[in-house]
């Protein structure tokens, strides 16, 4: 067999063809381990940042009007599940998750009316939920996060504009972040008073919320 591989000078080729595989073989690994250098890379980076709330510098607000006068409430009990990079916004999202037996209007009388069918029904929707599906880019540190809300049995897409107020090092570690967002929704859209709290002559059907969330990454 080796005789095949001698040249008409009588070198035998075999030596130069275990040299080039040798030589083909190891820049098949160091291409392998470049790739896989870069793939990592990319997926390290393409991570968004994943935040917790601070909830004592935080909170999940309303107002609606009674007659002419505004009257505004709050959410004491939330949970959100915050992954957001503005260099990243595909692999970001925001998701809420709202207790509706904590609705605090300052007044006992009407929190307790709130909590019953006659509006939110809390026994039978313990929870308001808004989940991300995207979020976008509008310029300036503002943002729009697009996705579904659901109170009560209803689930409707809104679009939750918000705004990154700005992102700073945590004197005890890691990042901190606030972020800000205000919109208005229907109330009768999601079954949110029955009877003769449908009617707006009393009680407005446009409700403003706000939503003033503190950051820190994980």
């Amino acid at each position: 067999m080796n005789e095949l591989f001698k040249t008409p000078f009588g070198f035998n080729t075999e030596i130069n063809i275990n040299l080039n595989y040798r030589t083909m073989n190891k820049a098949i690994k160091l291409l392998s381990l470049v790739l896989f250098g870069l793939i990592f890379t990319a997926a390290v980076n393409y991570i968004a940042t994943e935040w917790t709330i601070d909830k004592a510098h935080s909170n999940i607000n309303f107002e609606v009007r009674h007659f002419f006068t505004p009257v505004d409430g709050t959410f004491h009990d939330y949970t959100a599940t915050v992954n957001f990079d503005p260099a990243n916004l595909e692999e970001s999202m925001i998701d809420v998750e709202i207790m509706v037996n904590s609705i605090d209007t300052k007044n006992e009388r009407r929190n307790g009316h709130l909590r019953t069918a006659d509006f939110f029904d809390a026994e039978k929707y313990p929870s308001i939920t808004f989940k991300s599906s995207k979020i976008e880019s509008k310029g300036d540190n503002k943002f729009v996060a697009h996705g579904d809300l659901t109170i009560k049995d209803v689930t409707k897409k809104i679009e939750m504009p918000f705004t990154l107020l700005g992102v700073m090092d945590h004197p005890r570690g890691g990042k901190v972040a606030g972020i800000t967002s205000e919109f208005v929704i229907d109330r009768n859209a999601y079954g949110v008073g029955t009877g003769d709290f449908v009617s707006d002559a009393v009680i407005g059907k446009e409700v403003t919320a706000t939503l003033n969330l503190e950051l820190n990454s994980k």
